[in-house]
This record gives structure tokens, sequence and C-alpha cells, in this order.
């Protein structure tokens, strides 16, 4: 009986086990892999991000030749080393809007005005003068819209130009090769600051420093044939040179590079701009120089002071002040401005050649 207890006691066990290695949960081997499904259709593209189109230009690949050109332009510093960019006078209130970074953008705003109510920098001037960079030119978008509004690049402004020495005069940049006015931007400190000499009552001009003259950027005025004066003698209509109807600050300055060292944010002109309207490149206008030498010449030689005891210019080319007729330091004025251009007259050949001519013959004729 014992064992025949036993006996049914390990049945059950045994059946027990069966049932359990039935309900377990099976592992199987795993075989070879299969070859590889046919690939799914590709899905239908997301739509681009709100910032997809800013990428293009707001981005290393993008701005890093932009500041690479801008080191070698003298905007970045006459030396070319960036620690002089702001070049001289940046802390005072009249030279600030075109020699500091903020006196640029504070002119720009409008929150200031100078004692004649027209638009300047803060007249009270600036502790520091800041170099130029790009914040100085550059803010923000008027438009995202680059389709139907046109890119503006961000420029703090593209409006009209109202000239210092005339502000009932403005210039506005505008024509194919500029339909925006981005070149507006270059005028507001590409033109003179000193007005052409006016006579006093004895028909004499005062030079009162040696630094006299139209100031060193009169590029934007000379353009249009603005800022000489006006002596006898035959003189293009204003605005009519070519270069004022047909190009511009951006599409000559700013063309495609040639090298390193030229077009785009180094300013410096390239063939490409030249060569797109002219068949050769030029230096310079034919016959200008020598103009500008013999002007040189009759202004130390007949440009007497009105006492008669030095010359407008010393011999070594330098100018002197004092008191002359009108028409000597109107003809001064013109080498200077003609000096001051830098272009050789490329700006505005007829208006060169005419200023230096009729600046010559004023001289033999005085």
């Amino acid at each position: 009986m014992k064992n025949f207890k036993l006996l049914i006691n390990l049945v059950v066990v045994a059946t027990s086990f069966m049932f359990f290695q039935c309900t377990s949960e099976y592992t199987p081997i795993v075989g070879p892999a299969g070859a590889d499904g046919v690939d799914g259709v590709d899905g239908v593209n997301g739509v681009d991000g709100a910032g997809a189109v800013c990428i293009s230009c707001h981005s290393n690949e993008h701005r890093d030749p932009i500041y690479a050109a801008y080191v070698l332009s003298n905007h970045y510093g006459p030396d070319g080393n960036g620690l002089d960019g702001s070049w001289a006078r940046g802390t005072s209130a009249s030279c600030a809007q075109c020699h500091n970074n903020q006196g640029f953008i504070d002119f720009q705003s409008g929150l200031y005005v100078d004692a004649n109510g027209n638009q300047s920098a803060n007249p009270n001037g600036y502790a520091v003068s800041n170099p130029i960079t790009c914040t100085g030119c550059h803010d923000v978008h008027r438009s995202f819209d680059f389709d139907n509004d046109g890119n503006d690049y961000a420029l703090r402004t593209l409006a009209p130009v109202a000239l210092i020495i005339d502000p009932d005069t403005s210039i506005d940049v505008n024509n194919d090769s500029d339909p925006m006015g981005y070149s507006n931007t270059c005028i507001n400190c590409h033109q003179p600051r000193t007005p052409a000499p006016t006579p006093n009552a004895f028909g004499n001009y005062k030079v009162t420093s040696t630094h006299w003259g139209p100031h060193h950027g009169p590029q934007g005025t000379f353009l249009y044939g603005l800022g000489g004066a006006i002596l006898p003698g035959a003189m293009p209509a204003v605005g009519d040179a070519g270069h004022a109807k047909g190009a511009s600050c951006v599409s000559c300055h700013m063309g495609e590079p040639t090298a390193a060292d030229n077009g785009g944010h180094t300013w410096n002109p390239t063939a490409n701009a030249c060569l797109s309207c002219h068949d050769t490149e030029p230096e310079g206008v034919e016959g200008l120089d020598a103009l500008r030498a013999t002007l040189l010449v009759e202004l130390q030689t007949k440009g007497l002071d009105s006492t008669g005891t030095k010359y407008i210019f010393d011999a070594n080319g330098n100018l002197q002040t004092g008191t002359y007729p009108v028409k000597v330091s109107q003809a001064a004025f013109n080498y200077i401005l003609l000096m001051e251009d830098r272009s050789n007259g490329i700006h505005n050949p007829e208006y060169a050649k005419d200023l230096a001519t009729n600046s010559i013959n004023a001289l033999q004729n005085n």
C-alpha cells in the first residue's frame, strides 16, 4: 500500500512538470537572416520652418568671406589692422556721425539735431570712439517678404540723403544698377562737409586751416556733379554723368571679386564691374593728370594772397592759410576736390576735366 501511494505521488509530480513545460513561453532558435525587403515609398517633404530663409545669409559659411573682405577695407582701418577703424576725431560731436560706429547709429536714429536743427549724432560728443563695424551700416530688415519687397540687407537707411553743404539738396541713388538705393548708405558720409568759397564784401575769402577743403570723402557729390566751385566755362548738367545715371556705389565697388582684395566688402572696384559696361578697365580719365599738374603750378605761381606776399600753395604743394581773392580760393578748392575724389576722375570724367580747365582759366585771367 505504501508503495502504491508513493507511485501515485510520483505520477502527480511528473504530470505537473509536464503541464508546466507546455505552458511556458517558447524561445525560438534564431535562423539565418532573410533577404532585405523592398524600400517603402518616400514620405512627402515637410514645410520649411520660418527661419529657413534666414540661414542662407545668417550663417558662418556666408558671413566669414564677408568679414575676410571687410578686414582688407579702409572702413576696417586705414592701416588694415582694425586698431584705428574709427579714424580721427570720432569723439567729436561734429565728426562722430561718420567716424564713430555709435555716432553713425545715433545719426541715423533721428534722435538728435545740431544747433541748426539738422539731423546729427549726439551733440554732446562721445567719451569713446568705436571702430566702424557691421552694426554701423546694418540693423534689422524692413520686410522678410524678399520676393515682393526685395532684400534690403538690413541696411540702416535707404533714404535719399540731404547734403551737409546744402540741406535743401538731396541725392537719391536709384537706377537699374541699384533700384533699392543701397548706395544712399554710402552717400551719407561720402560727401563734402565744407561748401565752395563765396566772396566777402571785398571779394576775398579767408582760408583758416592747412586742412581746409571739401573734406576727405566727396565722392558722392562728385558723382553727381556737385560740390565744386563754379567758375566761368563749360560744365555738365548736375546728375548727367553716365555713372550717375547707370551705375552706383555698390555696382562698381561691390562687384563680383576677381581676387581676395577686390569687390564685395573690400569696396575696391573690380575689372568685372568695369567690363560689364566698358571694353577696358580704365585707371583714370585721359588728360586729367596733366590738367591737375597745370592747375597746381598756376596756384603756386598766380595764386597770390590779398597782400601779394604769398601763394595759396607753396613750392612743396602745401596749402597756406591767409586771405585770398575768391577766384584763387575757388580754384584751390577745386584742386583739393579733384585730389580727394581719389577716382582719377572716373566718377565723373567731364565734371573733373571742366573743374580743372575752368580753374586754370580763372587763374590765368585773374
